[in-house]
């Protein structure tokens, strides 16, 4: 069952959407040519976008086949392609303010939108690089979007090293770019606290998943 979200209280007083960029934006440069931006409560109104995102995505649950046995993905999925309507106006505006920040570096726009939801400490995502597609040999970019109760991102040097841990939620946004998906992993741990939901909209470019 899914916990009910604790709402934040700095998440009160503007109009919903993304707030400004620009040099709101910190920047912090990894090794091997990788570096993330941090922009924290990016999004006004995080809270009732998390609340709509949660009754109207079509999420879904999937299984893998790990080793010899076939094991539920521990959280729900949905998945909007390239030229699919985002299924609410925020993530418009958000996709469009992201583009008009990072297409100029980047060299092309953010086209998909992946979203995840956590529904408490038990759901997960294990060490990983969006290296499927052009993010396994190519420099790019992950945006993504945290909405609902904080949850640990961690990141370290593919092959192991100091971990970074980055509490995202309420808005708050995180870009990985550089060398980040080739040469870095990231990750959501479960926990064995009592934690509230979670879902996370990552924007990527074409052929990057």
């Amino acid at each position: 069952m899914t916990r009910a979200l604790q709402g934040s209280l700095l998440d009160l007083g503007d109009e919903a959407g993304p707030r400004e960029l620009g040099a709101t934006v910190r920047r912090t440069h990894l090794a091997h040519g990788a570096w993330i931006d941090l922009r924290p409560g990016w999004i006004a109104g995080a809270d009732d976008l998390y609340e709509r995102l949660a009754e109207i995505v079509p999420w879904r649950a999937e299984s893998r086949r790990m080793y010899e046995r076939v094991v539920d993905v521990p959280r729900l999925l949905g998945f909007y392609d390239e030229g699919a309507p985002l299924p609410d106006p925020v993530l418009v505006q958000a996709r469009d303010a992201l583009n008009a920040h990072y297409e100029p570096e980047l060299g092309e726009p953010f086209r998909t939108a992946g979203l995840c939801l956590y529904r408490d400490g038990h759901d997960s995502v294990a060490w990983h690089g969006d290296t499927i597609g052009r993010g396994r040999t190519e420099d790019t970019m992950v945006a993504i979007i945290s909405v609902g109760s904080p949850r640990p991102l961690l990141l370290r040097p593919r092959g192991g090293g100091h971990t970074l841990r980055y509490d995202l939620g309420h808005g708050d946004l995180i870009v990985m770019g550089g060398s980040c998906q080739r040469t870095w992993e990231h990750a959501v741990p479960k926990s064995a606290r009592a934690t509230g939901p979670r879902i996370s909209i990552q924007f990527r470019p074409r052929g990057v998943r």
